[in-house]
């Protein structure tokens, strides 16, 4: 972490029940500029780059590093982010397959060469390109999976060649340090990987700044698209914000090989992810087994404290965020939706696996990511009228569908409004080399450590005249 300047401290607390963990230098304006000036440097100075072999030595050693300290890591992913220390300890190994990955992506990250010939002008002349570094990444980061997505958003940028100013959420900067750190141990040369420590006000201005070549932000579509309008001309960027994940059943489903999946999708790390199972759309005379036996299956997750071994559901990130999810299940109940099971707050910031059978298409749980433990259950008449329903917001990510019938899956599939569809398996599927992108109010670019690599790069071409 870069040296501050500031006075002001940020004190990061356990998630589960607001205990202390540490105390961080907050990096002032002056801080900023500071690192955008040596982030910039670095990079106009292409005798500073460094070559292609030292980045994949830098993250094979990283890799190796991560792979000694897996269990480390993964408790402090539980501690400040409140994931359950069994999902903390996948996200770990995923981080660290992320980083394998980008090495292996690197490899194929070329350019071409461009046929000449074609024509009187083009004749005697070669034409090829390659991929060099875009500029300075800066990268905002989310709390929810606080290691995997620093990977995704800071290795890529170190795998291209690009210097890199990132800026973890307030409340799960550890695991962001401790890549930083690590780094630094694998190799990396001093102000190719910044962490700043900052409020939002501060943090504008290094989004702002004139000197970037790619901004990469995972958040809200509020502040995403707020930023993104602020971004000097000819910056790239990549935003990953949320979606309300609509699951399509038809009557030949599966049901009991379902509901694990759904409950998997729908309650992993509280449902605070960006494509957890929130709208379930069943036939009608299925809709009260369905959520009947959704309800069981939750009732049957322990919910507590993170660092524990044996805990399913852990808490949400803040208080406040219990009291609002606490609020929208209530609205929800008062305008005629039924509450199966949970719709309640429990202790030390955590909230009860709640499934609710037909809310209103009104109501916040219908129309707004929920990000929380909170699967709606719907009715419908049609399969026609599910696919209409599950496309009728502004917001698309991925999709489940959940059939037996292939003809009839497929053309579902195909119609609805996602970047990706499962077929018998829930909507928080993913693996880090697919592609994963936000739709619509949901994001700009794709994600995917190939894809982000690429993004992070430019294709220049040299012409020969022979």
């Amino acid at each position: 972490m870069s040296h501050s300047q500031s006075n002001m401290q940020l004190e990061v607390l356990t998630a589960y029940g607001q205990s202390h963990l540490a105390t961080l230098d907050m990096h002032t304006a002056d801080d900023v500029e500071q690192m955008l000036t040596k982030a910039h440097s670095l990079f106009k100075k292409r005798d500073s780059w460094l070559a292609k072999h030292e980045r994949i030595a830098i993250l094979k050693k990283l890799a190796s590093l991560m792979s000694e300290q897996v269990e480390a890591l993964a408790m402090t992913i539980a501690k400040e982010g409140g994931k359950p220390l069994k999902d903390a300890r996948v996200e770990s190994e995923r981080a660290i397959d992320g980083v394998e990955k980008a090495i292996e992506a690197l490899a194929h990250l070329n350019g071409s060469e461009i046929p000449m010939g074609l024509t009187p002008a083009a004749v005697n002349k070669l034409a090829f390109s390659y991929r060099e570094p875009i500029g300075v990444v800066v990268a905002v980061s989310a709390f929810n999976h606080p290691l995997n997505l620093i990977i995704h958003q800071v290795i890529p940028a170190v795998a291209v060649g690009c210097p890199v100013i990132v800026k973890p959420a307030s409340t799960t900067p550890l695991s962001c340090l401790k890549v930083a750190e690590l780094l630094a141990k694998a190799g990396l040369p001093e102000g190719w990987c910044q962490v700043c420590i900052c409020d939002n006000k501060v943090a504008t201005q290094l989004v702002t700044d004139s000197r970037l070549g790619f901004f990469s932000f995972i958040g809200s579509a509020r502040v995403g698209w707020q930023l993104r309008s602020q971004l000097a001309p000819g910056v790239r960027c990549a935003l990953e914000h949320g979606g309300v994940a609509p699951v399509i059943v038809d009557s030949t489903a599966d049901v009991e090989a379902m509901i694990p999946k759904l409950a998997k999708g729908g309650f992993y790390h509280a449902g605070q992810v960006c494509v957890s199972v929130q709208r379930v759309f069943v036939p009608k005379d299925m809709a009260e087994n369905i959520a009947n036996k959704l309800a069981k299956a939750a009732e049957q997750l322990t919910v507590g404290d993170p660092t524990q071994a044996n805990t399913d559901v852990g808490p949400l990130i803040l208080p406040r965020e219990v009291d609002r999810i606490d609020e929208w299940v209530q609205e929800a109940v008062q305008q005629g939706a039924t509450l199966i099971t949970g719709g309640k707050k429990l202790a030390n910031g955590c909230y009860a696996p709640t499934v609710l059978l037909d809310p209103s298409e009104q109501v916040k749980v219908s129309t707004q990511e929920v990000f929380g433990p909170v699967v709606c259950i719907y009715g419908y008449q049609t399969i026609d009228e599910a696919v209409q329903r599950a496309n009728s917001l502004n917001v698309a990510f991925q999709a489940a569908v959940f059939s037996n019938n292939l003809q009839q899956s497929m053309k579902v599939m195909q119609q609805l409004d996602a970047s990706a569809v499962m077929l018998n398996d829930h909507t928080a599927f993913r693996v880090d080399w697919m592609p994963f992108a936000g739709r619509r109010h949901s994001g700009l670019g794709t994600g995917g450590i190939g894809h982000t690599m690429h993004d992070m790069t430019q294709e220049k071409m040299f012409v020969l005249n022979l």
